[in-house]
């Protein structure tokens, strides 16, 4: 096997030991210090998004941030199941751009590291670009499983009818897992991390609820159309068993409100009623009230 695919593999295997001990989101700081081999340093990020590191001739990695030049929306967007990744400057002759694509010309396996917050990336691997589009400066990447590597030969990935239908099925689940999770950690970092119903300030048992749910059309992803609940409010937000107004205020639904059944439902539900939710600092993140009134009819439904 080649230094080049070598590197490339430890390095998968290294964010695998990563993502085992951190979880899925990882902080740039560690990207940026990254591993070693044989000796030398290898890092995973740099300011350009196309990053090589020194002790290789090919790049490795391919990033988009939150607040980079170029839209994440765009790179999640097209009417296909692949991502859409812009050049470097408008040069396709860009160093950068060339690197890129002698890596598309090669079928080497990258890493895409997708920020989702300041200094918060979620890591994919192994990625290959499938296309090169000069005239609209884009490479066309996609998501494939670590068996695309052929274990024990490490063949040179090919672009095949077989490979396209696996490497669409997975970047299209993929693609949902990261306006999912980029979701989350922008209404949770809204909220100041805590549930706006109860304000409880554990992360880890926070979620960010749609209001307009992301099963139907008209969803969206913007911090508007989410709260930031903890998972008790958010199953019963979800299940209509209380609603918010859209002048932002709780109602518990009436049947709950006659039960008796412990401290839980005292404090934790009924206690709520007719009490104001917490907002976020800044209004443009508040709920949008459009989504509110639209949500809180459908709890009306159930009184």
């Amino acid at each position: 096997m080649d230094i080049d695919l070598q590197i490339r593999i430890a390095t998968f295997n290294w964010l695998s030991e990563q993502t085992n001990i951190l979880g899925e989101v990882l902080p740039r700081n560690l990207l940026q210090q990254g591993f070693e081999f044989r000796n030398q340093r290898v890092p995973l990020v740099a300011p350009n998004g196309i990053f090589k590191p020194k002790i290789m001739e090919l790049p490795l990695t391919i990033t988009t941030t939150v607040q980079g030049p170029y839209d994440d929306d765009l790179y999640l967007s097209g009417n296909d199941d692949f991502l859409n990744y812009k050049y470097r400057g408008t040069d396709p002759n860009h160093h950068d751009n060339v690197g890129l694509r002698k890596v598309f010309e090669q079928q080497k396996p990258l890493v895409y590291l997708h920020g989702i917050d300041p200094g918060k990336y979620l890591a994919f691997w192994p990625v290959y670009i499938i296309a090169d589009d000069k005239s609209n400066l884009t490479f066309k990447a996609a998501l494939d499983n670590m068996a695309s590597l052929q274990d024990g030969e490490f063949l040179p990935h090919q672009i095949n009818e077989n490979a396209l239908g696996r490497q669409a099925y997975i970047t299209s689940t993929v693609k949902v897992r990261l306006h999912q999770r980029s979701f989350r950690e922008k209404v949770l970092r809204a909220y100041k991390s805590q549930c706006t119903l109860c304000r409880l300030k554990h992360p880890e048992l926070l979620d960010a609820a749609h209001i307009i749910p992301d099963n139907l059309p008209e969803s969206t992803y913007s911090i508007d159309n989410g709260l930031s609940l903890c998972k008790l409010h958010h199953a019963a937000y979800d299940r209509l068993l209380l609603g918010i107004t859209p002048d932002y205020k709780i109602h518990v639904r009436n049947d709950i409100l006659r039960e008796e059944d412990g401290p839980v439902l005292k404090h934790g539900l009924i206690g709520l009623h007719q009490s104001q939710i917490s907002l976020p600092k800044f209004k443009k993140y508040w709920p949008n009230q459009e989504y509110l009134d639209w949500r809180y009819h459908k709890f009306l439904e159930t009184q």
